[in-house]
């Protein structure tokens, strides 16, 4: 487990991408815990202090990640190239 200050949005981002499968909510949160810690905050270049639900609405809010059936999408071409 990766423990951490904060996280950058696109570390949720990139686990959503390595996944051969879209995932569910459920199963994003699952892994979120399993990686960075059940009480992770996160943050993007823009905003600050989210919990990993607050961080999923941004990211839908900005067109980056939407949900189809259950699944989180990416949308890459939406993605900032920077870390």
């Amino acid at each position: 487990m990766v423990i951490s200050e904060s996280v950058h949005g696109h570390e949720i981002l990139r686990l959503l991408l390595e996944t051969p499968e879209p995932l569910t909510q459920a199963e994003l949160r699952s892994i979120a815990a399993r990686e960075f810690g059940a009480d992770a905050r996160y943050h993007t270049c823009s905003a600050a202090e989210m919990t990993l639900d607050d961080l999923i609405v941004f990211l839908m809010g900005r067109g980056k990640l939407s949900e189809s059936d259950g699944r989180l999408i990416v949308h890459r071409r939406e993605i900032c190239n920077h870390d």
